[in-house]
């Protein structure tokens, strides 16, 4: 209920704001008058009524007759005869617009640990419930919803789930060439992800991005042991073994570097679950998962898949007889074979040459990866962009909205724009913060499947740029939407500088942003650097001569309360309207608060009963000051945002912005990373941690299982091999190495690992077993593990190409885990097989080596003692 003040009626009626207040609170109260006839009451008392008294108004025309005042003729003043009354907003610091046109906007966040997903089911599942009781000409709609864009990444990662299935089953089919033998590694996929949704479910971890990521690569993973086995038993049987004998002798073979390659895998991603923060909990749910399904993969390849091959698997048709596709495989691969086998045996009579050759890749990859910038999360096209809107300090709310108007105009003219919601006062590098002279659009995109060509994230972003430089009245920014919602409100990084000497000097802090907004935006590697730090925001300044107001007799207490009914919108009381509580609320109307000289015009009452102007005992003087006065850690601070330019990465920008402050900042200053870029600081370099104790779990693993503490290093070696694969990928396309990427890297340690497993294992049992040269059990080895290599290698190349051409919702994140380990598998299957065989050689040639020393040792006799 809004009292719109006439301050003219009342300095004729002799009343002030205070009367007024003092008339509303006595004549809208709610009384409990209790009852007749309660106890303790006489015996004879036969009834008891309860007193219901109207007192509280809840109808604008009640309000209009309260009585204010009774003259002494009896003659009495109505509220109605000294303000207008109406049912009006709350406040009015903010409006609020929908492609244009005004409207009420709801904002509904989720609570902590909610799924985004199911608040946003029963949010409209309850809005329909009670759009059916809304009055006729009252509809709703949802124009902005960032669930939408969480929904269409999880369907689109469900599609590239189908996608690996598919392209993991040709790969199957094109190298066993048996119908039979393909089903044994294709069951393993639905056993596996149906085991791994459980795991999820144990591990307290919902369906998202992440762990939908995890499920397609474990995919390539899973069917890696199964693979092996199978086409371990068909080889037996192509010797002549029954199909029971063959899945036997395939699991004798088999056994360990099954085990192997499972401890390895888990012992990769377990210390990755340990990562504290944001990060720690991205990685967990990935690693996790995949280290489920690894774990559930070896149960099944040691249980079940045996078992499969001894039922279903018969002795192969001959393959001059196999169809055209399968024969023109063969006679490609066949010869391929053959000239591996020359080669390696080639390379292993010279494996220190080669061994080196390796070591100048490995350093080469590792000097190429530290030169590649650092990232966070890849900026997502989530279905909308921000514009923030500025104007200069002291522009009023209603020149915001025209700008907002026209913010909304020039984008609802781009095909690829759905909706453009306006709210005018809210700044929105500022928390939110209510400013008149700010404001936000929030530009909802069309669904991803209907927008064209150049209508992507960054097409828009340009085009938005370009569009808006023809507004002159303010200051237009476009930014992404931040990568994670609730961690900042935009993309790209902001940076609080603070004033830390204990003083509020900000015009030391406004001078301070201003030069690192000037420096940085003479950086070819920053772009859309601004602050919104105004502390020169044009004021009035309103002194009290007390003096004066004493020789007037009138009260300070009253000259202070004037000023806050007639200007402030002073809360009074509550009324009851719609089953709900409302606010009363007193002020001037609009035309008494205008411009400064209004402020001398608003009366106040002495002791005598005079009705004196403000303006008699009060000065009014321009001042500056800021519009809004922001603590970070408790210290003065202001915020700068920007964007990295194009082919800049988030790291580099960063690291820009830092060397700008420590140059601009002076003493008793400082600065302080905030929201995602807070995140990303102190993420570090905990990868590199990650990386190295992942290699030193692989190392234990293998050192337990081969009960060398040197062979493991034949196997670790071809681990950095794979790396020559990301750095060239990540360098060509000009791709960050940010968090997704970083995922990936740490799993191509367990899949090249995997690789120089299943060749170290089989070069020992030739050469403990059967006794065979080192060389020949390494070319050997080689050989037999080559088909096999390939045929899982190729499995999960493949089974990641749909995320490497991954378009649409969260693409950045999928091509980035998918270019890594796509580009890393590959360099890992055309390095590991050529190198492993020579590193084989050269460790168990040492290890021979030191234990003939150990033996030869201890057979020299010892000097006989002394007498």
């Amino acid at each position: 209920m809004r009292v719109w003040l006439d301050p003219n009626r009342l300095y004729a009626l002799s009343l002030t704001t205070d009367d007024v207040v003092r008339a509303l609170k006595g004549q809208n109260q709610q009384v409990t008058a209790g009852q007749l006839g309660m106890p303790p009451a006489p015996n004879s008392q036969a009834f008891q009524y309860t007193l219901d008294i109207a007192t509280r108004l809840d109808q604008v025309d009640q309000f209009e007759d309260i009585v204010v005042k009774t003259e002494q003729d009896g003659r009495m003043v109505h509220l109605r005869d000294v303000a207008r009354i109406e049912l009006g907003a709350q406040t009015y610091s903010q409006i609020f617009t929908l492609n244009d046109k005004p409207a009420a906007g709801i904002g509904i966040y989720q609570t902590l640990e909610a799924n985004a997903l199911d608040v946003a089911g029963a949010v409209n599942a309850k809005m329909d419930q009670l759009a059916k009781s809304f009055p006729p000409g009252l509809a709703y709609s949802i124009p902005f919803d960032t669930t939408t864009f969480v929904r269409a990444s999880i369907n689109e990662v469900w599609k590239t789930l189908f996608e690996a299935a598919l392209l993991v089953l040709i790969v199957i089919v094109v190298f066993l060439q048996d119908w039979r033998a393909m089903l044994v590694p294709i069951t393993t996929v639905p056993v596996t992800i149906i085991g791994a949704f459980a795991g999820m479910a144990a591990l307290g971890f919902t369906v998202n991005l992440s762990t939908l990521l995890a499920i397609v690569l474990a995919i390539g993973i899973v069917v890696d042991d199964a693979i092996v086995v199978v086409e371990g038993a068909a080889h037996n049987i192509d010797r002549g073994m029954s199909a029971k004998e063959a899945a036997i002798q395939a699991m004798n073979e088999l056994f360990g570097p099954i085990i192997g390659i499972t401890l390895v895998l888990m012992a990769v991603f377990l210390p990755a679950a340990f990562i504290p923060g944001l990060t720690g909990k991205m990685f967990a749910q990935f690693a996790l998962v995949i280290a489920a399904t690894a774990l559930l993969s070896a149960v099944n390849a040691a249980t079940l898949k045996p078992t499969q091959c001894a039922l279903w698997l018969r002795p192969p048709v001959p393959p001059a007889e196999r169809n055209l596709l399968f024969r023109g495989f063969n006679a490609l691969y066949d010869p391929f074979e053959r000239a591996y086998a020359r080669l390696i045996s080639a390379m292993v009579t010279r494996s220190g040459a080669m061994c080196v050759v390796a070591l100048v890749i490995i350093g080469i990859a590792g000097y190429g990866l530290s030169r590649i910038p650092t990232g966070f999360l890849p900026i997502e096209d989530q279905g909308y962009v921000l514009v923030t809107v500025q104007l200069p300090d002291g522009a009023s709310l209603l020149r915001t909205k025209r700008v907002l108007d026209r913010v909304g105009e020039i984008a609802g003219k781009n095909p690829a724009v759905e909706n453009v919601i306006g709210i005018s006062g809210v700044s929105a590098l500022d928390n939110n913060s209510t400013l008149a002279n700010a404001g936000v659009a929030y530009v909802v995109l069309k669904d991803w499947s209907v927008r064209g060509k150049g209508e992507d994230l960054r097409s828009l972003f340009q085009q938005f740029n370009r569009d808006f430089a023809q507004i002159s009245e303010a200051r237009v920014v476009v930014f992404p939407p931040p990568p994670i919602q609730g961690i900042g409100n935009a993309g790209g990084f902001a940076m609080q500088i603070e004033l830390r000497d204990g003083s509020f000097d900000l015009a030391k802090l406004q001078t301070t942003t201003n030069n690192i907004v000037t420096g940085a935006q003479t950086q070819s590697g920053l772009q859309r650097v601004t602050t919104s730090f105004r502390s020169l925001v044009p004021q009035l300044k309103v002194d009290v001569d007390r003096a004066k107001a004493e020789t007037l007799q009138v009260s300070i207490d009253d000259v202070f309360s004037a000023l806050a009914a007639y200007l402030g919108s002073s809360f009074v009381d509550q009324f009851n309207k719609f089953s709900r509580v409302w606010q009363v609320y007193v002020q001037a109307d609009s035309r008494f608060r205008l411009r400064p000289q209004d402020i001398e015009l608003l009366p106040v009452r002495n002791k005598q009963g005079a009705m004196i102007p403000l303006g008699t005992m009060v000065h009014i003087t321009p001042a500056v000051g800021p519009s809004l006065l922001s603590l970070y850690n408790l210290y003065p601070s202001s915020l700068v945002m920007g964007l990295p330019a194009s082919g800049f990465s988030s790291g580099e920008a960063m690291d820009l912005m830092e060397q700008i402050a420590a140059k601009q900042l002076p003493p008793g200053t400082g600065d302080e990373w905030t929201a995602m870029s807070y995140q990303e600081k102190l993420v570090g370099h905990q990868i590199y941690y990650i990386f190295a104790l992942a290699m030193l779990l692989v190392y234990l693993v293998l050192a337990g299982q081969y009960e060398s503490w040197f062979m493991p290093a034949a196997v670790l070696l071809a681990v950095p091999l794979s790396l020559a694969g990301p750095v060239a990928a990540l360098k060509g396309l000009g791709i960050d190495n940010n968090l997704y990427t970083q995922i990936g890297l740490v799993l191509l340690i367990a899949l090249s690992a995997k690789n120089a497993i299943l060749i170290v294992e089989v070069a020992r049992e030739r050469r403990i077993l059967d006794g065979k040269p080192i060389i020949e059990a390494a070319v050997e080895a080689a050989r037999v593990r080559f088909r096999p290599i390939l045929m899982t290698s190729f499995a999960f190349i493949l089974g990641v190409v749909p995320l490497v051409l991954a378009t649409g919702a969260g693409a950045n994140a999928r091509r980035s885990i998918g270019i890594a380990v796509f580009s890393g598998m590959l360099a890992s299957t055309c390095l590991a097989v050529l190198f492993v065989p020579s590193f084989f050689v050269l460790v168990r040639r040492f290890e021979e080596r030191r234990a003939a020393r150990k033996r030869q040792t201890a057979k020299q006799p010892q000097p006989a003692a002394a007498e």
